[in-house]
């Protein structure tokens, strides 16, 4: 983003799917993960701050609820947490992930007074359902151009979703059509090489298997990974901890607090624009502004982008100036950047396509 953006406090304490932000075990803010951690320094955590900030600066009653069997849970976990968080008194639930579908339905229809906040979904078609959805392919854009511009060409990228994430999947197209622009732009005599996999990132989380395929890639030329799926990061970040002078491209949340090697992060307004929900809501705004449609939130709204505090500026050659005319060329829409992804994206066939169309890179799909 242009705006200086403030690390998130990741490292704090978290209990397994506690009361928060209130003495007793009514809420009427609601935020129900996914998969995976509270506290994952990534989308989850990114929601929940955006809830928690909220509540707390308008006296509001907080809580989260992880749903049972962490990244295993299942709609019916979801839909357990959901119907847990109505039976102590939510008025608004905020949930995260593409995989909130069939629980947000299914409780929504249930309880039609109670209000859902669909963070990186899209419209039900119920009146007591809202979206937030954001414009991935910008962050992943400016991620890419940005590494590119500040001197590497041995790229990688490892994407949650298992392929079938419409975000990851933007994030990796940014990504790709972002170094490959700014590879044009240099005039490169040879190509950007670019490894791309979602092999190892179904659930979203950290695993020895995705730390020994990063492992590899480092070993073998990658200079920078970028990590696109919640603790997923965490392997990527192990992997170049145990190599020499390999970086990481976090996502979603400022991820430089996390180690000092994370170049840069490919960030979502994630909690402006849960604030900017709720306070809609709180402001009578549910059925002129919200009601059954999708916020398509990008570089215009200041909420996609990198983050610019002197803390995350880790490049050596592109600078802010740099950035900041990019990003200004972005929310004007002057600089196109195509959204458009195949719906399984952990498919040869379709890289093969982006790669015909991409003049200065090479890329290489690892199953």
């Amino acid at each position: 983003m242009k705006k200086s953006l403030v690390a998130l406090a990741l490292g704090a304490s978290v209990l397994s799917a506690g009361l928060v932000g209130c003495v007793d075990n009514t809420a009427e803010i609601a935020v129900v993960t996914d998969v995976g951690l509270l506290m994952d320094g990534g989308f989850n955590q990114g929601t929940y701050e955006g809830a928690k900030k909220y509540a707390e600066e308008h006296g509001k009653s907080y809580k989260y609820y992880q749903p049972a069997n962490g990244s295993s849970a299942t709609d019916e976990d979801r839909i357990e947490a959901m119907r847990n968080a109505i039976k102590n008194g939510a008025k608004i639930i905020v949930a995260p992930g593409f995989l909130q579908a069939t629980a947000m339905e299914t409780v929504a229809k249930e309880s039609p007074n109670v209000k859902f906040v669909f963070v990186d979904g899209w419209a039900l078609g119920l009146d007591n359902v809202t979206a937030i959805v954001y414009k991935e392919q910008e962050s992943g854009f400016l991620a890419g151009y940005a590494a590119v511009k500040d001197g590497f060409t041995k790229l990688g990228g490892t994407f949650g979703g298992g392929g079938a994430n419409p975000a990851c999947n933007r994030f990796a197209y940014g990504f790709a059509q972002g170094a490959n622009a700014a590879a044009t732009q240099m005039n490169l005599t040879a190509p950007v090489e670019m490894k791309v996999s979602f092999k190892y990132g179904s659930a979203f989380s950290a695993s020895p298997e995705l730390q020994a395929q990063i492992s590899g890639w480092y070993n073998a030329g990658t200079e920078v990974v970028f990590s696109c799926g919640g603790s997923m990061v965490n392997s990527v970040i192990a992997a170049a901890q145990a190599a020499t002078d390999k970086w990481v491209i976090g996502v979603d949340v400022d991820q430089a607090a996390l180690y000092n090697k994370v170049l840069t992060s490919a960030v979502k307004g994630l909690a402006p624009s849960v604030e900017r929900v709720l306070g809609q809501f709180y402001e009578g705004k549910w059925d002129d502004e919200l009601k059954n449609i999708a916020q398509n939130l990008g570089a215009a709204e200041d909420a996609t982008g990198l983050p610019t505090a002197d803390g995350s500026w880790r490049f050596r050659n592109f600078t802010k100036a740099e950035y900041n005319s990019l990003f200004e060329k972005v929310a004007a829409g002057t600089i196109a950047i195509d959204a458009t992804t195949a719906s399984n994206m952990d498919d040869t066939a379709a890289w093969a396509a982006i790669d015909a169309n991409l003049s200065h890179i090479t890329i290489e799909l690892d199953k």
